[in-house]
């Protein structure tokens, strides 16, 4: 008997069939004797128009009423889920957040959680195998009042509860079935991993991949919650789909359990960079803090830092890059304090990707920024910045070359064949 959370994403209840089928999912685990946890999303869809209604009933409106709005959308969905097991003879009740209670900041719409208190759940698993299917995305605020975690918050619910009441395993069952090399709908060679580790999926999902929520996988890795992607598309009683060592899908784990570590484990793309150049910047100490401390205030995440200092020390080139949704803000603070920044001319571009190598084996091998940089070449696609940590490089090219290049890294680093 294991202890087991699964979450389901907006997809996967879309509507009362897609939710009959989650169902039997969550049947199948209790059918073989584990206590299961389920974490549900609001239907696709509902979260968009619940906020579209709040926006058009004031464009400017109370934080903590606009989650009192959104957060519905996951009450009906658990409550939906419930009953549909209990029609199928499960032991299943709804849970909200603030009824666990799943605690967090006062961040309202974009909370972080504190603390959750499990035990209620747990004695509910040991008394009477009760199912609890509870509301992802929401908690209590220190303010007695619902908070939500932001966008994609349920797959943080759903880690965070597996953390709480130390599952064996978090189950994210969405509409994909697994974790790929890189995107398939742009290398149709992309092959799905078996596993991959908890510091490498957190790369991907902050560099572009959108399988997982960034939040989610940080919190799996410190709270160590093996954490299994799969798809809950597929037929919840076909063969292999109640394994529990080796469920089909990716197991996101500790590198101690990968065997095999692959130099390179996947390619991740961001589009819609935007780069920004101060030229003939005073070389000063403080400059930086001036130029990105406004930046970090009004909440612009700055990326790939470029400096270069002319010959004799006294100006310096800063190039840095933001999303391209954040452009025009951050052109519009650089500018209020160009007094306090000193430079003498702002340059800005958008369109551009960020591409991005990554795999835990760099830490140990030599050489694979060059064949990043050769293979790339070779093709005609110049590089704007690069930046590296011990186990990514990432790239920043024209956002014309994309698609090229994601498929010229992916076959460079040998992504597309099978492994043996």
């Amino acid at each position: 008997m294991a202890r087991l959370v699964l979450k389901f994403g907006g997809t996967s209840v879309a509507d009362v069939d897609r939710i009959r089928n989650v169902a039997r999912h969550v049947k199948r685990e209790v059918d073989a004797g584990h206590h299961v946890a389920v974490v549900v999303s609001a239907m696709a869809g509902k979260t968009n128009e619940l906020v579209g209604w709040c926006r058009e009933a004031s464009p400017i409106h109370d934080a903590r009423e606009y989650d009192t709005v959104v957060a519905s959308g996951e009450q009906v969905t658990a409550g939906l889920l419930a009953i549909t097991l209990q029609s199928m003879g499960v032991n299943a009740r709804s849970w909200m957040g603030w009824q666990i209670p799943v605690r967090t900041d006062n961040s309202h719409g974009a909370a972080r959680i504190e603390d959750i208190d499990g035990s209620d759940i747990i004695r509910r698993f040991e008394d009477d195998s009760q199912v609890a299917v509870i509301a992802g995305f929401q908690g209590l605020a220190p303010d007695n009042r619902i908070a939500t975690l932001g966008r994609g918050g349920s797959d943080t619910s759903a880690v965070a509860i597996a953390a709480a009441i130390k599952a064996d395993r978090c189950d994210i069952y969405t509409d994909v079935d697994g974790v790929y090399t890189t995107d398939p709908r742009i290398e149709p060679r992309a092959r799905r991993m078996d596993r991959i580790s908890f510091e490498e999926m957190l790369e991907m999902a902050s560099l572009g991949a959108k399988v997982l929520q960034v939040r989610s996988v940080e919190l799996a890795m410190v709270h160590k919650v093996r954490t299994f992607v799969r798809s809950s598309f597929e037929d919840p009683d076909a063969p292999g789909m109640g394994d529990f060592d080796n469920p089909p899908g990716t197991l996101i784990c500790d590198e101690d359990e990968i065997v095999e570590q692959q130099v390179v484990t996947g390619i991740a793309y961001a589009k819609d960079e935007a780069q920004i150049s101060l030229r003939r910047v005073e070389d000063r100490p403080g400059i930086a803090a001036a130029i990105f401390g406004p930046l970090a205030d009004a909440g612009v995440n700055v990326d790939m830092i470029v400096q270069s200092v002319s010959e004799d020390g006294t100006r310096t080139d800063m190039t840095f890059t933001v999303p391209a949704s954040d452009l025009d803000k951050a052109t519009r603070i650089i500018e209020a304090a160009k007094a306090d920044m000193r430079f003498d001319i702002i340059q800005s571009e958008g369109g551009l990707t960020k591409v991005s190598v990554i795999g835990i084996g760099m830490r140990s091998h030599t050489g694979v920024a060059a064949t990043a940089f050769k293979a790339l070449a070779n093709r005609g696609i110049n590089i704007r910045a690069i930046t590296t940590s011990e186990i990514k490089i990432s790239i920043l090219i024209d956002g014309e070359f994309s698609e090229l290049a994601v498929r010229t890294l992916h076959s460079v680093y040998g992504l597309d064949k099978v492994r043996p």
